[in-house]
């Protein structure tokens, strides 16, 4: 059985939301987009990855080949508009199906995997500080408040189709496992850790769980905008 909660918010700084999300029981897929800040019509972007992946997915399309055809959306869109500025996005997904999970992402929004008391990063970001980390340069500490730490690499719509990582995992679902999905306004702002205490809370509901951590980021300063899914296997 799979129980979820799900949440969004502008955040505290940001006039509108860029980030969009879809949580679907009955299709099996949870997703997170991020419109890119720096990009006009981030929001744009966003819901036509949700969209195309959505549609996709329904029609049988795998994770890989969906997100593919999402980023040849926003691109199609994109050339068609006078702005100089392209369109882009993040994007994190998980689909279940029978008694396995796919896990897929491109740019810096998150998959966790909370099992067996601890939580564990499913998706690597693709981000300048990631690099920086994964070549020995700073800790992990330290990426935490680099200056560049909201450049990434890859994105829908941003990074051509040629370079673009859609990168994947794939597992078996087990009962007690919990996948979080969310844009870096949660992970900014509240650390691996105190995630983790909030999972933790066998008491509490996912919705609840969801609710509490956006509570969390904005306490943390609410720098951007906020989603955050919650998929529990019973």
């Amino acid at each position: 059985m799979i129980e979820f909660g799900h949440a969004t918010h502008v955040g505290l700084r940001r006039a509108h939301n860029e980030d969009t999300y879809w949580a679907d029981g009955a299709l099996g897929l949870w997703l997170v987009a991020d419109g890119m800040g720096g990009h006009e019509h981030g929001e744009v972007a966003s819901a036509i990855a949700r969209d195309t992946l959505v549609r996709e997915v329904g029609a049988g399309r795998d994770l890989t080949d969906a997100v593919r055809r999402a980023d040849e959306a926003i691109i199609a869109l994109s050339n068609k508009r006078s702005e100089a500025l392209p369109m882009g996005t993040t994007i994190a997904v998980l689909r279940v199906q029978d008694r396995n999970y796919d896990v897929a992402w491109v740019g810096d929004s998150r998959v966790y995997l909370w099992q067996n008391g601890a939580l564990k990063q499913l998706s690597q970001d693709h981000s300048y500080v990631q690099e920086l980390v994964t070549q020995g340069a700073i800790s992990a500490e330290q990426a935490r408040n680099h200056p560049h730490r909201n450049m990434v690499t890859q994105a829908l719509g941003i990074t051509s189709p040629q370079e673009l990582r859609v990168e994947t995992r794939q597992g078996m679902l087990e009962p007690g496992m919990q996948f979080l999905l969310c844009s870096d306004g949660l992970t900014e702002e509240v650390e691996d850790d105190a995630i983790a205490r909030v999972l933790a809370r066998e008491e509490l509901a996912a919705q609840e769980c969801v609710e509490h951590l956006v509570l969390a980021a904005l306490d943390g300063g609410g720098s951007d905008n906020i989603t955050v899914l919650l998929v529990r296997v019973r």
